[in-house]
């Protein structure tokens, strides 16, 4: 590590604790050369994860826009906060576990799909309606048939 004072990288660590919750480690550092100390702090650096768009434009994974989507579905429904902040945890690290960079929508739309699918159909429904973006009212019947065979809840 370069020391802030005389600038050579001759150092030795004095003291390491955990910072941040466990989330940063700080180290106090010596100089060798000046015997200065200082102070410096390391973390894990993170993996940034696009989303690519139908229109191919990519764009940071924003978890706040799956919760928007799933706020907007849910209004009105017997579904918790909670739950939907749950729904969001699971998809997210899902999608960290499964992809290293770049994950397609859709694959988000498909992943709110199940969840919802398995907790409310009336939501299921509202989400089903505007990702797939049903042109007329047969596509829509489609989607609505294996529910209405099963019975539904909600």
């Amino acid at each position: 590590m370069r020391c802030p004072f005389c600038k050579k990288d001759h150092d030795k660590v004095i003291d390491s604790r955990s910072a941040n919750a466990g989330s940063t480690v700080r180290r106090r550092r010596e100089c060798l050369a000046c015997e200065k100390r200082f102070t410096t702090y390391e973390k894990v650096e993170e993996i940034t994860l696009y989303v690519i768009k139908k229109d191919g434009r990519r764009d940071v994974f924003d978890r706040e826009k799956i919760k928007k989507g799933l706020l907007t579905s849910c209004k009105k429904r017997p579904v918790s906060l909670q739950t939907i902040e749950d729904i969001v945890n699971r998809i997210e690290i899902e999608l960290y576990e499964t992809y290293d960079r770049e994950v397609k929508s859709a694959k988000i739309g498909d992943l709110v799909m199940r969840e919802l699918k398995a907790i409310d159909h009336v939501a299921y429904v509202r989400f089903a309606s505007v990702y797939r973006e049903f042109k007329d009212v047969s596509e829509f019947m489609r989607e609505l048939k294996p529910m209405l065979k099963v019975g539904h809840r909600g």
